[in-house]
């Protein structure tokens, strides 16, 4: 089951791609967060690829960090649109998520900020991702998940209902936080972690919110989409809806922005391991300080 339309994706980010750089502020946030924690980890980088690079969001986070030099070395970006990368400096490469064009163990390190919340096969993508990776190299990205938009997911599926007596796919579907870290395991990642950066954003109306997320190239690309637009009196009654649901004493609207940020590691023998189960040398209860009691037993007197 194909969720995404991944040629109508291209097309939104063709589209966005001249006027980014005004609507790229969560990108950037993401961006930041991602090379923040890269500058972390006590190793360089030799060679890396930037996934869903937009234009060059890796690599411009880089140089606003100044990351040391030799951090990462070589750094390819990779992108769905040509016409994003057309914007990007540094190697790149046309490519599309789904099949990566790297060979085994041929990256340190792979990034991607903000474009696998659009993957059909998100498994499927993490395994490519963790073959591509020599061993003991890293794996960071930033994607939405979660709560992302429900103010606008509401509005408009409560105002679908009431003006047209029906209910049609307006808006992607996200990933869980809670699911990540096992997709990443199903993967064949090592010392997997998630967590959310939940950003709220003020917008003067719905209607603006809508035109940034156009800006955004991340307007609706579901496979199931309905064709025709959402209509004027559907679209203004969303507005309304989303204006009198969750608008704030100032007259502005609030838009949640679940950004999930995920590491894993290529398995490598010098990784830490979990201890084998019963082979502990200290008694749990020794090291709290408190008295050892068997389930459904007495407390010894």
């Amino acid at each position: 089951m194909r969720v995404f339309d991944r040629a109508t994706l291209r097309r939104r980010r063709d589209r966005a791609a001249g006027g980014f750089p005004v609507h790229d502020f969560l990108v950037r946030r993401a961006g930041e967060d991602i090379v923040e924690r890269i500058a972390g980890v006590n190793r360089d980088f030799e060679v890396a690829a930037d996934l869903g690079a937009h234009r060059g969001a890796l690599r411009e986070a880089m140089a606003e960090a100044a990351l040391p030099a030799g951090k990462i070395g070589t750094l390819v970006s990779a992108d769905l649109s040509a016409a994003m990368l057309a914007h990007a400096a540094g190697p790149r490469i046309v490519a599309d998520e789904e099949a990566l064009p790297f060979a085994a163990q041929s990256l340190n390190l792979v990034t991607s900020i903000l474009s696998l919340h659009w993957v059909n096969d998100l498994p499927g993508t993490l395994i490519q991702i963790r073959r591509a990776l020599k061993p003991d190299g890293l794996f960071v990205a930033a994607l939405f998940g979660g709560e992302t938009l429900r103010e606008l997911r509401q509005s408009i599926s409560e105002a679908e209902i009431e003006c047209e007596g029906g209910l049609s796919p307006r808006v992607s579907p996200f990933a869980d936080l809670r699911d990540m870290g096992g997709l990443l395991q199903r993967a064949g990642f090592a010392l997997p972690v998630a967590d959310t950066d939940r950003v709220t954003v003020r917008y003067a109306d719905p209607l603006r919110l809508m035109a940034e997320l156009r800006g955004m190239g991340e307007t609706n690309a579901l496979t199931e989409r309905r064709r025709t637009p959402l209509r004027r009196g559907t679209l203004m009654r969303a507005a309304e809806i989303y204006r009198e649901t969750f608008g704030l004493p100032d007259g502005r609207v609030p838009a949640t922005f679940d950004i999930v940020v995920v590491t894993g590691w290529a398995p490598h023998e010098s990784q830490q391991k979990p201890l084998a189960p019963g082979s502990a040398e200290t008694r749990l209860a020794d090291a709290l300080g408190t008295v050892e009691r068997n389930a459904g037993g007495k407390t010894p007197r």
